[in-house]
Order: structure tokens, then C-alpha cells, then sequence
């Protein structure tokens, strides 16, 4: 492909060499330079591209995609591009290599706080229901037809969102629906392409600080941005800063929440609970009507299954394949029902920080358990107030606490452990500590009551425990499993 092709859609300066060349790849790695190569020079966190300029040219790269200067190239064959920011650039270079990929999709871009991953596998559920050939990209894993490749980010560099995006074309998937993290979209990971659809869940001041978000101004603007890049927006009404999210808009703009000015409202929720069973029914008005259970509790499943069925209300789905559906959706490390025993809830769920901890318990505690019990540790090389906050949240809400290790990574367990009784002491909760995890795991299971609600607090999809470096195969599901085969004595 000609890298005139490549940079189409961009502003540039061609301040050496000719833009006709051939190019044979397009590469960001200064490791996987090759022959003939685009070399994108893009500044990390870590490492600047621009300071292997020089080497990719020694290594075959046909040109190069600069935001600055670059030492060693001047006078060499290499072509020189320079734009503004090659971060940007990246996502429309990748688009065009990969042939445009997302104009062959129905592209659906999930934003906020919470409930992005369980509204993508609810919507992918109801639109496979109605014979759409569904895609995923998000927090756990990326799914093209039957391929399930585990994530590394919650939205790929978009590089390999491109790829991915060729690859379910390709596949003869129709639509894909995504997860976009305000990260992504202050890195310009999404870019490159058009959202059909834009969706909006809720805005909390979370992930602000060093690494993420230098304050609730810039995260909010970071939010902003999907729907200056969609055709169609859909925000949760009821959310207070759905109006800042939703400034500068470019897009038509649809509202989904229980308040009387929601085009598609909610109303009259009911929980469920019957044996091994927690959810919740409500009635949908206004722009749809009809009555739907979801198997999922509590008031932020109604907004997720509300958010589902205002998106794929714009696809022609029939109401009863939408019931039909959502009643047989099922999310891995979220809010995940795992059936242990007839006399008690075991529930696992990816909560991780106070804010999502607080909620879930909050939660659990309107279904009325005979015990609410809570077990969760906290990650290692992250701040020491998360603990504390966890430690004070479930001290305050569960029965009874279990307190062990989660992802230590380079610190001490006990030391992360005795944080989280710090928090604890501020409260008059119950608690035990067991600092491995299966064993608390053994402990929580033997120890269930008739009508408890058991919470696996932290690990969620994870299938791994990072410890100094290393990550361990840690399943809970499986662990679960071969705790049951071992036979607990009152399971």
C-alpha cells in the first residue's frame, strides 16, 4: 500500500522524501521493524519512539511517522512524515491499512464508570437472540465468532482494535460491541472510525490520580469525546453529569433511565429471590412497553438491562427475544451466581475499589440474607487508601468479613492485609483473616449459613494471582470445583 493511502484522512508535513512509496507494514515496535516498514514513533509512558528512529531506518523501515525531530535520519532514504500527535495518526494509519474495517460493522462504543462490561454481554445476547452475528471487545476478553482472546487493556491500542475489527469482517460478523474506557479515549485508541452507536452508563469519580486522570474535569471531558464520534448517542438521563458528558455533542441524542423525562424509562422494579436465585423485574415505558426479568440484582442491573434494550431497540429486535435473552445472559465475574449449595448464595464478582465494594453490598443488603458475608484482599503496588476504604466499607455493610490477598504483586500479603484491618477498626465488623486465598476460600464455603449471601469479592473474570512478577493460575471457579469434588463436610 502507498503511504499517500496511509495518511488520507490526516494533516501532515512531508519533511523528507515522497509519500508514493510502497509500504510493506506498519510497525510501532522498534523490535518488529521490517523491510519496507511504516515506523510509527509514538511516546510512551516508558519509552519515546523518536529515540529509535535511527535504528528502525538501519532496519529496512521505508519511513517514518514523527511528532518531533528525530536524531540520525536526516540525509537517509527513509521517508520523513510529521503530524501533530502519532498517537492520533496511529488509529487512522491502522484503519486504512486494515481496509477500513468498522464501516463493514455496525460499531456499538460503551462509556462510563460501571456497567460497561455486563451491558456489552447483555446487548451481544439479546442481538445474537435476533440473529445478528455479534463481536466483543472489553475488560475481559475480545470475542470474534468463536475466538476468545484474553484482554490486556479494556480497549486495545488501536492498532489491534483495527485488526481486530478486519478479523470479524472477515469472519462474517455484522456487528461489534465495545467497551471504551476514558483512557482510550484521551489516548486516541478509538479514533479512526465512527461509532453507529455511542452509549453513556454513569460517571463516579473514580481513576483520578497519577498514571490515570489529573482530575473529575479532564475524565469527564475524556468521557465526552465518544459523543463528538458516533452517530447516535444514548445516555443514561438520570445520571447528574449526563450533561457535561454530553457537551459539544455532534450526534443525536436519545435518554434512558426511571426519571419521567427518559425517553425509555423503568418503572415499578421488583426484586426476585428465590433459591439460587437474585434478580430483579421491571416494567419498560415510554419509547418501548412491556415487562422484563433480569437475572441479575439490584438497581444497577435495571439500568444495565434498560441501557441493553435502548440499543438494541435501534436494531428491530421483537420484545419477546429481548425478555428471552436478558433472562439467559450470564457475565463472568460479574455479580456470577456459582451454585455450591441449596442453603446459601455464593456470588463472584470483580468489585475492587470502595466505590464498586459499597455498591455490591449495598445491594445484596436489600434482599434481606441472614448473613451478608464478604470476602476480599486488596492489590499490591496500588494506594494504601484503597484498603483502608475497603477495609471500613465492608466492616460497616457485611455480617462478616474474610480478609485475604488478592494480586500482592511486590508487596507483602500481611502487610496488605493488616492495611485493610486498619479500615476495618473503624467499624464494629466481624472478621477473620486468612491470608491464602483458596484456603479463605474453603473457609467461606464450609462455614455458609442457611440464607447467607457469600461475596468473592475482587478477582472477578481474573484467572490469575500476580505475585512478585509472576502470575499464578488462580481460577475461582475452579478452585470452587475442587473444593466441592474434595467434599466439604456440610456442603
Amino acid at each position: 500500500m502507498k503511504l499517500s493511502e496511509l495518511l488520507e484522512n490526516l494533516e501532515y508535513e512531508c519533511v523528507q522524501g515522497s509519500v508514493e512509496r510502497e509500504i510493506t507494514e506498519v510497525v510501532n515496535d522498534s523490535r518488529r521493524v521490517s523491510e519496507g516498514c511504516l515506523f510509527l514513533c509514538i511516546e510512551g509512558a516508558k519509552f519515546d519512539g523518536h529515540s529509535a528512529a535511527a535504528e528502525a531506518v538501519k532496519g529496512g523501515a521505508a519511513a517514518l511517522l514523527v511528532s518531533k525531530a528525530a536524531e540520525g535520519v536526516e540525509g537517509t532514504d527513509a521517508t520523513v512524515i510529521r503530524v501533530k500527535d502519532t498517537r492520533y495518526a496511529m488509529a487512522f494509519i491502522s484503519a486504512a491499512w486494515f481496509g477500513h474495517p468498522a464501516e463493514k460493522l455496525k460499531v456499538i462504543g460503551i462509556t462510563g464508570t460501571k456497567g460497561k462490561t455486563t451491558t456489552t454481554y447483555l446487548v451481544k445476547s439479546i442481538l445474537e437472540n435476533a440473529g445478528f452475528k455479534v463481536g466483543l471487545v472489553g475488560t475481559i476478553e475480545t470475542i470474534i465468532g468463536d475466538t476468545h482472546i484474553p484482554a490486556e487493556n479494556t480497549t486495545p491500542e488501536s492498532f489491534v482494535l483495527q485488526r481486530y475489527f478486519a478479523q470479524m469482517a472477515e469472519a462474517g460478523l455484522d456487528t461489534v460491541v465495545m467497551e471504551v474506557s476514558s483512557q482510550a479515549l484521551l489516548m486516541h485508541r478509538s479514533q479512526g472510525f465512527t461509532f453507529d452507536y455511542g452509549i453513556f452508563t454513569n460517571l463516579e469519580p473514580d481513576h483520578i490520580g497519577p498514571n490515570e486522570h489529573k482530575s473529575l474535569e479532564e475524565y469527564i471531558a475524556c468521557k465526552g469525546l465518544l459523543f463528538q464520534q458516533c452517530r447516535v448517542g444514548i445516555i443514561n438521563g438520570d445520571d447528574s453529569h449526563a450533561a457535561q458528558v454530553t457537551k459539544g455533542h455532534t450526534c443525536k441524542l436519545e435518554t434512558y433511565g426511571m426519571g419521567e423525562n427518559c425517553m425509555l424509562r423503568a418503572q415499578d422494579p421488583e426484586l426476585v429471590h428465590t433459591p439460587g436465585e437474585l434478580g430483579v423485574d421491571f416494567h419498560v415505558s415510554g419509547l418501548m412497553d412491556f415487562d422484563v426479568e433480569v437475572p441479575f440484582p439490584g438497581r444497577f442491573s435495571v439500568y444495565n438491562a434498560l441501557c441493553a434494550i435502548a440499543i438494541c431497540r435501534h436494531f428491530g429486535v421483537d420484545v419477546s427475544t429481548i425478555k428471552r435473552a436478558l433472562l439467559g445472559a450470564r457475565v463472568k465475574g460479574r455479580i456470577e451466581k456459582v451454585k455450591v449449595s441449596d442453603k446459601f448464595t455464593l456470588l463472584i464478582d470483580y468489585a475492587h475499589n470502595a466505590m464498586s465494594l459499597e455498591s455490591l453490598l449495598t445491594t445484596m443488603r436489600e434482599y434481606h440474607p441472614k448473613r451478608l458475608v464478604c470476602l476480599f484482599g486488596c492489590g499490591g503496588n496500588r494506594a494504601r487508601s484503597r484498603r483502608y476504604e475497603m477495609g471500613e466499607v465492608s466492616g460497616r455493610l457485611a455480617d462478616l468479613t474474610i480478609i485475604t490477598s488478592d494480586n500482592p504483586r511486590d508487596e507483602d500479603p500481611q502487610a496488605i492485609i493488616d492495611d485493610i484491618k486498619t479500615g476495618m477498626a473503624k467499624t464494629d465488623g466481624k472478621y477473620v483473616e486468612i491470608s491464602n486465598r483458596r484456603e479463605a476460600i474453603a473457609y467461606a464455603i464450609s462455614h455458609g449459613q442457611e440464607g447467607d449471601i457469600i461475596i468473592l469479592a475482587g478477582k472477578g473474570h481474573e484467572d490469575y494471582q500476580e505475585i512478585k512478577g509472576v502470575k499464578y493460575p488462580m481460577d475461582e471457579r475452579v478452585i470452587i470445583r475442587e473444593l466441592l469434588d474434595g467434599g466439604l463436610e456440610h456442603i
